[in-house]
């Protein structure tokens, strides 16, 4: 490959950012979501996100229950570029029964921004979801929503923060006023202050005041305690808080911290300046050849996400595909690792929620969609060159069981094909009784809404009413060892088995101290919380 097309390579990497947004839901991650959006002038004015008749619906919340009910049950990528950078923020879904689509979307993503209201701090889906952060050493950005209304004191969140997650932190704006006295931010990078004019929803860019710190101006402006406060807090980040050090942040040990209001648009546009200047690069993956890095000159990515019926009217499957390395380029033929099979990679889109167009090309970074009938699963490794392939994605223990009917015979092959699609895209896990008798799919999920949505689904895109009957199990844990181990186990007591799409065995326990019984009367057993999507743990052919 020449020296030219490896230049070009380097530089598209240069210019990318790759991020996810993490929030307990109502944080407000919907409404910074679009306020970037605003910003990177992807749109012209942001709608209410709100689901109320008379506002706009939200441009990441695409799918008809999200908009209907006004939460984001499902993620999506949002791709636009700003100051000559190509930025594919990855949004995902903010109500915490849906986390398990969350840890699939973070395994796509570069950096994180974890988004906290300033009046609640770390709420329990932030823990959560920055555990897994946590876990692939992502790069944390903070930004503390809401000071435009009542909350708490800012050294008051950056002390919990440091105390709870291990986080050192780095203020690099600080928040003046808090509430009805919110006026604007101090940016530490340039010793500026930015005064905001407060509206009551920020459709369009906010208008604002740029003093330097010294500026006598300053009183006209500001009242005079607000100043004297912020000098006092100034003196004590500088003399008391630790340095900016962009290794640790990119190492996931520190946290660059922004103070601001999405709502009205307060900090919004300084956030967006420093996150591209800190943030990371799209890095190298762990793969089944070691670290690659993205300037390796062969097409390689994977699949992270499936999604069915983005467009009702064609009915069709997209397959999210993160590149990792190398160019892609429309047409090409890729191996794909788990079938052994070559594929013709024809009508890649960017994506932008539902709304697409078709791309000529993409770079490490980006996140093209793929038409998907049937190919696909998510964890799917697709590469050019020499074989590699990626670490597989991993789906978590449900908490939630019920077997699925349909009671119109009549509608068989569409609940067939409603079933069939969803699983792929990982709406809900399904699982099925050792029972020849019991034929229906049993949903396994982490929450009851993910229920309410498959019943939704299943009505608006493929006509099937259905029926839920719950089943007395909040634990699930796969037999690592197989079917073997299940047979020579003999019958179990307080639990049944059942199993998972990949016919791998699956024991479900109305609790844990029944777990934990089975655990010690069976030994032998290997049993965990998690299982592998698509790889790893495979079927027992025996």
């Amino acid at each position: 490959m020449s020296n030219e097309i490896i230049t070009d390579l380097e530089n598209a990497v240069e210019k990318r950012r790759n991020f996810a947004i993490i929030s307990h839901p109502d944080a407000g991650k919907t409404t910074l979501t679009e306020k970037l959006l605003l910003y990177g002038g992807a749109i012209h004015q942001a709608g209410a996100v709100k689901a109320r008749r008379d506002q706009r619906k939200a441009t990441s919340d695409w799918m008809e229950m999200e908009k209907q009910r006004g939460i984001s049950i499902t993620s999506t990528v949002l791709q636009f570029g700003y100051d000559n950078f190509q930025i594919n923020l990855l949004d995902t879904p903010g109500h915490q029964d849906f986390s398990e689509d969350t840890y699939r979307t973070l395994a796509a993503a570069d950096n994180a921004v974890m988004l906290i209201d300033a009046a609640k701090g770390l709420e329990p889906q932030t823990r959560k979801l920055f555990e897994v952060c946590k876990m692939r050493e992502l790069p944390i950005f903070t930004f503390v929503n809401k000071m435009d209304r009542p909350g708490r004191e800012p050294l008051e969140l950056l002390d919990e923060i440091e105390r709870e997650l291990g986080l050192q932190t780095y203020a690099v704006n600080w928040p003046i006023g808090i509430g009805d006295r919110f006026a604007g931010v101090y940016n530490r990078r340039d010793q500026t202050i930015h005064l905001f004019e407060r509206r009551e929803h920020g459709s369009r860019e906010a208008q604002e005041t740029v003093i330097s710190l010294g500026d006598p101006k300053i009183e006209k402006y500001l009242p005079q305690d607000l100043y004297y406060q912020l000098k006092e807090d100034i003196e004590l980040l500088e003399e008391l808080g630790s340095e900016l050090d962009l290794e640790m942040v990119h190492a996931g040990q520190m946290t660059p911290v922004f103070f601001g209001s999405a709502m009205t648009n307060f900090g919004v546009q300084l956030f967006l300046d420093a996150f591209l200047d800190y943030a990371l690069k799209p890095i190298g993956r762990q793969s089944s050849v070691g670290i690659v890095d993205p300037t390796y000159p062969e097409f390689s990515g994977f699949v992270f996400k499936l999604q069915a019926n983005m467009d009702p009217k064609h009915r069709d499957r997209v397959a999210f595909v993160r590149v990792c390395t190398g160019k892609f380029e429309k047409d090409m033929v890729v191996n794909h690792v788990r079938t052994g099979k070559t594929v013709r990679l024809s009508r890649p889109q960017k994506l932008f929620a539902q709304d697409r167009e078709s791309i000529e090309e993409a770079y490490p970074g980006d996140v093209i969609g793929l038409n998907n009938p049937g190919v696909f699963a998510i964890g799917d490794t697709i590469y050019v060159g020499s074989k590699l392939e990626y670490e597989g994605i991993p789906c978590f223990s449900p908490e939630l069981f019920a077997y699925l009917k349909n009671p119109n015979p009549s509608k068989f092959k569409q609940f067939q094909k409603g079933i069939t699609e969803l699983q792929e895209e990982g709406a809900v896990q399904i699982m099925y009784s050792t029972d020849d008798f019991k034929r229906e799919p049993i949903l396994a999920a982490v929450g009851q809404l993910q229920f309410d949505v498959v019943q939704f689904r299943m009505l608006s895109e493929y006509g099937v009413e259905t029926q839920v009957e719950l089943l007395p199990y909040s634990v699930a844990r796969w037999v690592r060892n197989g079917w073997s181990a299940v047979e020579k186990a003999g019958r179990l007591f307080n639990c049944i088995t059942v199993k998972d799409n990949w016919n791998r065995p699956v024991l479900l326990f109305k609790n844990e101290w029944n777990l934990n019984q089975i655990i010690e009367d069976h030994p032998e057993l290997e049993l965990s919380n998690i299982a592998p999507v698509g790889s790893g743990i495979q079927p027992d052919k025996s």
